[in-house]
């Protein structure tokens, strides 16, 4: 009987097990990477899972190009995921859920990630939806190994885009290569170098404004220097529409001198190149009026569609908790989106890399040389239709489809037509 009753209690328990396994609520995130971030935050999550089997967290890691494309397509028919990495933040902010009543401590939210929480809601909201996994900052890299084997000096601060694509250019020259310099194929990399030449996109009303003498000043260039060869003009035309592509792996292969992206691709640079080459941060190209960046980074936000508010809250939670962030911040280098890790200013970044310390120095640095302009676009909720008519047209404009004045004035209308589809 004694033997019955072990047997029956075995069993019950091992139901309760498994009832509670099925009855563990799942969390999906969508998730792309840079560098390492996947990888760092699988090790997170694992920890997470341990210490709440109630909840099991699916990390879906996709392209980047996957996350800008499919993304908003899923959400505007009322689904998704339960949590997104995105920099698509502000245009697509009514489809984020407010954590509000969630959250353990709503006050640590506020200030660790108030100063960037309106780049994530929707204007005029006090919403708390997510946070930045890291700051960024656009700027440029330089092949040093290169410009020292073909005897041209690096420019030093405060060098215009002429004077880099100069240099880069005997660069290129001397040591045979494909081309001078890319940048990314995406409206924020062309945004900082148009508002140093003198762009603002923003209307006195806060719609967008029409292209300006700024806009048309850097991108007229920058085509100049595509049909030349300077640029690397696969970057651009092997992509249609607004698609986004990356350099990095031409600099990484030494096929450019010059490559202008930005701090994110610190890990990415490190980990490829490792001593093939030395490579060095410069900052950003000066133009006439300024030598701004433009700042911004990858959000986490919470779905709104999601069936697991409560549990979406405690993943974010653990997320964004500061030991958890130290972690994720020293693994990936990122510049720390939490205030009291970049007041505490004691981060040891996880690298025996050289280069990744220098590199990191030079863009923190290069945080005082952002514009009024520059800090404004992050919020701004029309930022996503500007940057994706930029890069659009642009793209055509060095393909040879349009002349540099249809492109301009297309760049306009697509601006417009954006507009006016948000407001039906």
């Amino acid at each position: 009987m004694k033997r019955a009753c072990l047997r029956t209690s075995v069993a019950a328990a091992a139901l309760m097990m498994a009832s509670a396994a099925l009855a563990a609520d799942e969390v999906r995130i969508m998730w792309y990477s840079d560098g390492n971030e996947g990888q760092v935050m699988a090790d997170l999550l694992k920890r997470f899972e341990d210490q709440n089997p109630d909840i099991t967290v699916v990390l879906d890691n996709v392209s980047y190009q996957v996350v800008t494309e499919q993304l908003p397509i899923t959400l505007e028919a009322g689904k998704g995921p339960d949590i997104a990495r995105t920099t698509n933040l502000k245009a697509l902010s009514q489809h984020w859920l407010d954590l509000t009543p969630y959250l353990a401590d709503t006050a640590y939210w506020h200030q660790n990630y108030g100063a960037q929480a309106d780049w994530l809601r929707p204007d005029g909201s006090q919403a708390i939806t997510g946070f930045m996994t890291q700051i960024t900052l656009t700027g440029a890299f330089a092949n040093k190994t290169l410009f020292e084997q073909a005897g041209v000096a690096l420019p030093g601060a405060g060098a215009t885009w002429d004077q880099w694509v100069e240099a880069a250019s005997a660069v290129a020259q001397s040591q045979q290569l494909p081309a001078a310099f890319s940048l990314d194929r995406s409206g924020h990399r062309l945004s900082g170098p148009n508002i140093n030449h003198g762009a603002n996109y923003i209307a006195a009303d806060g719609f967008p404004a029409p292209v300006d003498e700024g806009v048309k000043a850097f991108i007229g260039k920058l085509v100049g220097w595509t049909e030349s060869g300077q640029n690397l003009k696969d970057v651009w035309v092997s992509a249609a529409g607004a698609s986004y592509r990356t350099a990095s792996e031409d600099f990484i292969n030494a096929q450019i001198p010059l490559y202008f992206s930005g701090s994110w691709q610190i890990s990415n640079l490190s980990g490829k190149i490792g001593d093939m080459f030395d490579w060095v941060a410069v900052g950003n190209p000066c133009g006439p009026k300024a030598c701004s960046g433009m700042p911004g980074g990858a959000g986490l936000v919470a779905v709104k569609y999601t069936e697991h508010p409560e549990a979406v809250a405690k993943v974010m939670d653990y997320l964004a908790s500061e030991p958890v962030m130290r972690e994720f911040t020293e693994r990936t280098l990122f510049i720390p989106s939490n205030a009291a890790l970049r007041a505490a200013g004691d981060l040891t970044y996880q690298s025996e890399d050289p280069q990744v310390q220098a590199a990191l120095a030079v863009f923190n640095e290069d945080v005082k040389n952002l514009t009024a302009e520059a800090n404004t676009l992050p919020a701004w909720k029309w930022s996503a239709a500007y940057y994706t008519a930029l890069v659009t047209r642009t793209g055509q404009a060095m393909a040879g489809e349009l002349s540099l004045d249809e492109a301009f004035s297309r760049m306009d209308s697509d601006v417009a037509e954006q507009v006016a589809q948000a407001q039906k």
